[in-house]
């Protein structure tokens, strides 16, 4: 036997024993936002089942800028040994590739560990604009320059936008905020128009009254929110927009050690009292064989591949 085949089989036999014994400690989940928002929420919920699964803390570290791709940026320069793993939207682990140059690649160097519920965004503005439909907000910001949110340049929320202006001729003036939950601060106060937000993350605020909303971006009427009317209803059908979560470990990590991590997401969101708590975000559960790792890889590697082009072709630059 050489040499090189010995450190090969001591190597192999020490991934071995480090994924027998995985977590022998707490484990770090990177959020690619801020705290207090919906995707936050989330997370806190499904992290709160899986340290019963995993019999170790889970910890969320909330770390945005830079369209998320900071907190990305440290799940891939970290150790590939399960304990610390990342967790985003569709907005952080897809669009922000097309739209920042990055010294990793979103495919390559990530394990897709676990997709996670998704939810639509919907149409939100300050209770005080002067509008009551889709039509009725496409005539007022024809004569006015109407200011709106963006989650970062890279965001599903300014690509709601951009949807909206091409649909009607109009033209907005774009905010930049680290998260929906400075965004919402501020449209509650009025500070801004519009906001094509994450409905989960605006939902309570919609419930107490404190913002408008005129419709949720999808085909049919979103089930937290029934008395919403759909786009299609409101006039602009086919201005569909939603987004999904997931969990992500550094490229590398073995398979035994994704299975565990994957088994606590999913027996969390097969959990009774879990479920009710994502439906009470108002959060759809993706069906199991939507939630293995091999099933998620492949989601988001088409997903990539679906909106890097439309991305570019929108020219939308880093901020």
């Amino acid at each position: 036997m050489t040499k090189l085949m010995v450190v090969a089989l001591v190597l192999a036999g020490l991934a071995g024993a480090q994924a027998q014994t995985f977590p022998s400690r707490p484990i770090t989940l990177v959020l690619a936002l801020p705290a207090g928002g919906a995707v936050d929420a989330l997370a806190r919920v499904i992290v709160e089942h899986m340290r019963g699964t995993l019999g170790q803390p889970v910890i969320v570290e909330n770390m945005g800028g830079a369209g998320g791709t900071l907190s990305i940026a440290r799940v891939v320069r970290s150790a590939p040994d399960g304990y610390t793993l990342g967790m985003g939207t569709l907005g952080q682990y897809v669009i922000s590739g097309a739209v920042y140059t990055l010294p990793f690649d979103m495919l390559n160097d990530l394990t897709p560990v676990a997709l996670l519920p998704n939810v639509p965004y919907w149409m939100a503005m300050r209770k005080t604009l002067p509008a009551n439909n889709l039509h009725e907000l496409a005539a007022w910001l024809k004569s006015h320059q109407g200011s709106a949110a963006s989650t970062g340049t890279a965001s599903m929320a300014r690509f709601c936008g951009m949807g909206f202006e091409k649909a009607t001729g109009t033209t907005l003036q774009y905010v930049p905020y680290r998260g929906g939950a400075p965004a919402l601060n501020d449209l509650v106060a009025g500070q801004i128009d519009l906001d094509c937000d994450l409905a989960a993350n605006s939902l309570a605020q919609y419930r107490a009254g404190n913002v408008k909303v005129l419709a949720v971006m999808t085909k049919t009427r979103w089930a937290a929110a029934p008395d919403v009317p759909s786009v299609d209803e409101a006039g602009f059908p086919g201005l569909y927009y939603s987004t999904w979560h997931g969990i992500w470990a550094p490229k590398g990590t073995s398979a035994d050690i994704v299975a565990k991590v994957n088994a606590a997401a999913m027996a969390a969101m097969a959990d009774p009292v879990t479920r009710k708590r994502i439906a009470d975000l108002g959060m759809d559960i993706p069906p199991p064989e939507q939630q293995t790792p091999a099933a998620f890889a492949a989601f988001h590697k088409a997903e990539v591949e679906k909106w890097y082009p439309i991305v570019k072709a929108a020219g939308v630059k880093a901020e």
